[in-house]
C-alpha cells in the first residue's frame, strides 16, 4: 500500500532529476517527472540488485531504453546507494569527464547496465540478455538450486517502439518466449516534435500480442499499487514478454506538463519554482534529499547484501553437489577460458587446396565450440552461406515451438539450452541482442551476416564499440568477388567506414591460417568488439614453409616475403584476397631482379597498437615507393602508402558478374599490381 513515505521518495526522486537538469542547463526533464513512479516501484519494491556489489551476477538488469531521461536513472543509483553514484556526480550532470553523461553508458561500477540513447537500442539489447539469462539457466540450474534466476526490466519509450530495431527485437523475443523480460512503457503520447497523434497511431497492444507479448495496462501512471499489480502479472507469465502500457504525463507537476515542450529542454527559473510547489517542495533548496527518504531507498543496501549471501549460500551448496558444472560456470561468469582452447585450433596447408575464408572459418569457429562452451550465436538467415552453425550444439528455441524435424534445426538440445540462434533477417536486433549477451556476462556471442548487410547493423556496432562489448560480428563476402549477385551484394566502402569506428577491430585475413588466427584473437580480445571479414571465393593456402607465419597476423601487419638481408626497392601492401596476388607479383618482380617487400596487413587497428619501431620495421620510412592493394574502397590507404606511394583499390561500385572478372575488369589482379609497380620504379 502506498505511503505517504512512499509519495515523498517519488517526489524526490522527481526533484534531484530537475535539480541535475536545471544545475547542467541541459537535458530532458519531461520523462523523468513523468515516468518517476515506474522507476521507483521497479528499484524500491521490485528488483533484485546489490548496490555494493553492482557486479553481482544474479542481480536483475535494469535498461532505461529511453536514454534521454538519463538524470532519472542517475537519481535512483545515488538514491540507492550505489556508491560510485554520488551526489557530485549528479552535480556534474553533462559536464567533462563525469560519470552522468547526457545519455547513460555503461558503467557497471555505478549500476549502468548498457549505454543507450539512440532509440531502441536499449529495447533490442535487453533481448540479448534475457536470452543469456534464459540459456545460462538451462544449462547450469538444477532441482532446488537455481543459481541462474534474474529478470531483465526495461523502461521504454515510444520513440522506442517507433525504430524498426524494437520491432525486430520484439519480433524475435515473442518467438522465444522470453518469460523474464519486462518492459515498462511510459506511454505519455508525446515524442520530442509533437503529439505522437501525427505519427503513431498504430494499436501497439495488438501489434505486441501479434508478436506473442502479455500486455497489460496500467491507466493511471501516479499509482504506484496499480503498477506493482501489473508488474506482479507480469513476472507470474512465464512463457511470454510483457509490455506493460503505463499512462503517464510527461513533465508531470510543471507548466508544461502534457507538451512537446518539455521532452526536451530544461524549465525557465519561474517554471521550476512552480513546478515546485505544485509538490510541496522547497523552493529554496537544491538537490535536497529528506533524511527519511535517504533512509528508506538505503535499505537497498542491507536487503541487497543479504540476497547475494544467499546467493552465495547457494552457490556453495551447488558447487558440493556439482562440482563441474559449478566450475565450469564459475569459469564463465569470471570469463575465463579453458585451458589449452587454442590447441583446439586447426592448421591448414597448401595441398589441402584452396578454401574459402568463410569456410576455413567456419571449421575454426567448429573446433573452437568444443573447447569454449561460452561461445553462442548465430546468423541472420545465413547459416548455409556465413559457415556459422555450430554442429551438435543444438539450436536455442523455446521448449516445444519447433521439433527436431522442422527445416534448420542443428543436431543437439533444442530448448533454450541450445547455442545456434536463429536470428532471422534481423541484422540490427542481431547486433544489439550480440551487445545484451555479452553485457549481461558468461558467454561470448557471434553474429554473422553478409558483409554488404554490415550497414544494416551498424548502430548496434557501434554502440558496442562506445561500451567494449566483447562480440564477434562474421562478416562474409566481403568484396566485388561476390560475382553475379551484383553491387547490390558487393561492399566496396564498408572496410573504409568500419575502419572509422572507434575501438572497433577489423580484421580481414589473407588465407585459412590467417583465417584461424584471426578467431584466435577474436576470442582472446578484451574492451571492444571484433570484425572478421571474410570472402565467399576460395583462395590459395599460402605456404609457410616458404613465407612468414600466420601467427604474426596478432600484429596487425607483417612481413611475409622480402628480400632481406637487402633493402627493399618497393613494399606491396594487401590485404585478404589480395595477399595471394601480391605474393605472385613479388616472384614475377623478383625474378625480374627488383628486390621487394610484401606486407600482409590483416588488421590496420592491432597494427596502429604496435610500437613505433616495430611499424618502422615493417614499413621503414626511406623506402617511399609503396603500393596497397585492396578490393574496396581506397580511403585511409594513403596513411600507408605515403606521397610517392600508389593504392589500387575500387572507387565505385561493383557489377554483376563472375567473380574473378569483376575483380579483374575493376583493377584487383596480379597483372596490373605487376604493370604498376613497373610504373612507379620507372620500368618499362
Amino acid at each position: 500500500m502506498s505511503t505517504n513515505l512512499d509519495q515523498l521518495a517519488v517526489t524526490t526522486i522527481r526533484m534531484l532529476a530537475l535539480d541535475t537538469i536545471q544545475k547542467a542547463n541541459s537535458g530532458h526533464p519531461g520523462l523523468p517527472l513523468g515516468a518517476a513512479p515506474l522507476a521507483y516501484v521497479l528499484f524500491d519494491r521490485t528488483m533484485k540488485f546489490n548496490p555494493r556489489n553492482p557486479a553481482w551476477f544474479d542481480r536483475d538488469r535494469f535498461i532505461l531504453s529511453a536514454g534521454h531521461g538519463s538524470a532519472l536513472l542517475y537519481s535512483l543509483l545515488y538514491l540507492y546507494g550505489y556508491e560510485k553514484m554520488t551526489l557530485e556526480e549528479l552535480k556534474n550532470f553533462r559536464q567533462w569527464g563525469s560519470r552522468t553523461p547526457g545519455h547513460p553508458e555503461h558503467d557497471i561500477e555505478c549500476g549502468i547496465e548498457t549505454t543507450t540513447g539512440p532509440l531502441g537500442q536499449g529495447f533490442a539489447t535487453g533481448v540479448g540478455m534475457a536470452i543469456a539469462e534464459a540459456h545460462l539457466a538451462a544449462r547450469f540450474n538444477r532441482p532446488g538450486f537455481e543459481i541462474i534466476n534474474h529478470y531483465t526490466y526495461a523502461l521504454v519509450s515510444d520513440g522506442d517502439l517507433m525504430e524498426g530495431v524494437a520491432a525486430e527485437a520484439a519480433s524475435l523475443a515473442g518467438h522465444l518466449k522470453l518469460g523474464k523480460l519486462i518492459y515498462l512503457f511510459d506511454n505519455n503520447r508525446i515524442s520530442l516534435s509533437g503529439e505522437t497523434a501525427i505519427c503513431f497511431t498504430e494499436d501497439i497492444k495488438k501489434r505486441f500480442e501479434a508478436c506473442g507479448w502479455q500486455v497489460l495496462e496500467v491507466l493511471d501512471g501516479n499509482n504506484l499499487e496499480e503498477i506493482q499489480e501489473a508488474i506482479e502479472k507480469a513476472k507470474a507469465c512465464t512463457d511470454a514478454p510483457s509490455l506493460i502500457m503505463v499512462s503517464t504525463h510527461i513533465g508531470y507537476g510543471s507548466p508544461k506538463q502534457d507538451t512537446f515542450h518539455i521532452h526536451g529542454s530544461p524549465l525557465k527559473p519561474e517554471e521550476v519554482i512552480e513546478t515546485k510547489k505544485f509538490y510541496n517542495w522547497p523552493v529554496d533548496k537544491e538537490f535536497y534529499v529528506p533524511d527519511e527518504v535517504l533512509q528508506h531507498t538505503r535499505r537497498a543496501v542491507e536487503q541487497g547484501e543479504r540476497a547475494e549471501k544467499e546467493w552465495r549460500e547457494l552457490f556453495e551448496a551447488y558447487t558440493q553437489k556439482y562440482p563441474e558444472l559449478a566450475k565450469e560456470l564459475k569459469d564463465l561468469m569470471a570469463g575465463i577460458l579453458p585451458e589449452g582452447w587454442e590447441e583446439s585450433i586447426p592448421v591448414f596447408k597448401p595441398e589441402d587446396g584452396a578454401v574459402a575464408t568463410r569456410s576455413a572459418g567456419g571449421k575454426v569457429l567448429n573446433a573452437l565450440a568444443e573447447k569454449v562452451s561460452a561461445l553462442i550465436g548465430g546468423s541472420a538467415d545465413l547459416d548455409p552461406s556465413t559457415n556459422t552453425v555450430l554442429k551438435g550444439k543444438g539450436s536455442f528455441q523455446a521448449p516445444g515451438v519447433c521439433n527436431p524435424n522442422t527445416q534448420g534445426i542443428v543436431d543437439g538440445p533444442l530448448g533454450y539450452e541450445g547455442r545456434n540462434i536463429a536470428f532471422g533477417v534481423r541484422e540490427h536486433a542481431m547486433g544489439a541482442i550480440l551487445n545484451g549477451i555479452a553485457l549481461h556476462g558468461g558467454l561470448i556471442p557471434f553474429g554473422a551476416t553478409f558483409f554488404v548487410f554490415s550497414d544494416y547493423m551498424r548502430p548496434a556496432v557501434r554502440i558496442a564499440a562506445l561500451s567494449k562489448c566483447k562480440t564477434i560480428y562474421v562478416w562474409t563476402h566481403d568484396s566485388v568477388g561476390v560475382g553475379e549477385d551484383g553491387p547490390t551484394h558487393q561492399p566496396v566502402e564498408h572496410l573504409a567506414s568500419l575502419r572509422a569506428v572507434p575501438n572497433l577491430v577489423l580484421i580481414r585475413p589473407a588465407d585459412a591460417n590467417e583465417t584461424a588466427q584471426a578467431w584466435r584473437i577474436a576470442i582472446k580480445h578484451q574492451g571492444g568488439p571484433v570484425g572478421l571479414v571474410l570472402t565467399r571465393q576460395k583462395l590459395p593456402i599460402i605456404d609457410r614453409k616458404k613465407y612468414a607465419p600466420a601467427e604474426n597476423l596478432e600484429k596487425g601487419a607483417y612481413v611475409i616475403a622480402d628480400c632481406a638481408p637487402e633493402e627493399p626497392q618497393i613494399i606491396i601492401i594487401a590485404t585478404g584476397s589480395e595477399v595471394h596476388l601480391a605474393l605472385e607479383a613479388y616472384e614475377k618482380l623478383s625474378a625480374e631482379g627488383v628486390k621487394v617487400r610484401v606486407v600482409s596487413m590483416p588488421s590496420w587497428e592491432l597494427f596502429e597498437a604496435q610500437s613505433a619501431e616495430y611499424k618502422a620495421s615493417v614499413l621503414p620510412e626511406k623506402v617511399k615507393k609503396r603500393i596497397a592493394i585492396e578490393a574496396g574502397s581506397t580511403l585511409g590507404w594513403h596513411k600507408y602508402v605515403g606521397e610517392e606511394g600508389i593504392v589500387i583499390g575500387i572507387d565505385r561500385f561493383g557489377a554483376s558478374a563472375p567473380g574473378k572478372e569483376v575483380l579483374e575488369k575493376l583493377g584487383i589482379s596480379t597483372e596490373n599490381l605487376i604493370n604498376k609497380a613497373r610504373e612507379l620504379l620507372g620500368k618499362k
